[in-house]
């Protein structure tokens, strides 16, 4: 039988993913927030381009949580972390016991999630589809990648459930360590996303610049250190990124191996935008305090000097109060000049 559900926040990479579940022919609606982006979902559609190819995929559309009816099989919220506890709230009345609900969220977010919907319906989500929104209802599809799920408590029963309905967007695995795979992934949301919003450039322009990709290179060896510190083994990101690896060794040829790998990865996504960078260009808040300022807390409760995300993060702050201009000339502060 069909499984119910419901996505919240159709912006990049929720919008790919209900485009993708609408297509299969999966029974999803999706709450817009803004009246002009539902008329249009549930009218001519959604519209892809990137890799995906040129596609407009329809489906249904309300504007608030409290328009929708009955309950959900699985509530997927990608809205941004901030906007996720009251979400989460809302969609109370509409979830069962056993219904899951997944946090799409960059960052490590289960945490918040279980502290409204409870632990037994949490679900965390690796995220390794890439995408840009260019315009309201309009999004560019940059990159492929797996979804990894996983609980941090008792695993449902229901989690192969939603796996398989998630293979409908891309391959989708059921981790026993759903927190290693999300630190996995933030690392690389620290490095990239921040990065991206403190100078302004694409990943591809960015990774060019070897005073880019020498903060890139500090901010994983803070992360791996903290890692350490916690007794967590951190996997490979996408199956490849070994980050002990790419740190290992202090010879002038380790650097020069480390400085080309990132570079290789420069070019495989050189057009992906960060998506704080994104949100501070439309005025919003970024997520920079569950990437860079995650590893920050970390590693200071844990006594781990974290000097790089620690400037990031204020640098961020000062660019969302308008107090910062972004910037190339953001990569020559002085706490990365030192490096």
């Amino acid at each position: 039988m069909s499984k119910r559900i419901v996505l919240i926040g159709p912006g990049a990479i929720g919008g790919i993913t209900a485009a993708f579940l609408a297509k299969a022919g999966e029974d999803i609606t999706v709450v817009c927030k803004h009246p002009s982006l539902t008329e249009q979902i549930s009218g001519k559609g959604l519209h892809l381009t990137g890799i995906c190819g040129d596609q407009w995929i329809p489906m249904k559309a309300v504007t608030t949580i409290e328009e929708l009816e009955g309950v959900f099989d699985f509530c997927l919220i990608a809205t941004k972390v901030y906007d996720m506890p009251p979400c989460a709230r809302a969609m109370l009345p509409h979830l069962k016991a056993d219904s899951l609900v997944v946090s799409m969220q960059n960052g490590i977010c289960t945490e918040l999630l279980a502290s409204v919907v409870g632990e037994e319906r949490t679900v965390g989500c690796s995220i390794g589809i890439g995408g840009t929104m260019t315009a309201q209802g309009e999004i560019t599809m940059t990159g492929t990648g797996d979804f990894i799920i996983g609980q941090t408590g008792k695993q449902s029963p229901r989690l192969q459930e939603l796996a398989q309905v998630l293979s409908r967007v891309t391959h989708t695995r059921v981790s026993g360590d759903i927190y290693a795979e999300l630190y996995s992934k933030l690392i690389v949301n620290a490095c990239i996303t921040s990065l991206g919003a403190i100078c302004g450039l694409r990943l591809g322009e960015m990774m060019k610049r070897r005073d880019a990709r020498k903060i890139f290179l500090a901010i994983v060896g803070e992360a791996v250190k903290t890692a350490d510190a916690m007794h967590l083994t951190i996997p490979p990101y996408a199956g490849k990124l070994n980050y002990h690896k790419l740190m290992a060794g202090s010879s002038p040829l380790d650097d020069f191996r480390r400085h080309l790998t990132i570079r290789v990865v420069g070019i495989k996504y050189r057009r992906l935008k960060s998506s704080s960078l994104q949100s501070l260009e439309r005025g919003r808040l970024t997520e920079v305090d569950c990437f860079n300022g995650y590893i920050s807390e970390k590693g200071h409760a844990l006594g781990v000097a974290t000097p790089v995300c620690d400037r990031l993060t204020a640098m961020i702050h000062e660019e969302e109060a308008g107090k910062r201009k972004i910037c190339i000339e953001n990569l020559a502060d002085p706490v990365f000049a030192a490096l």
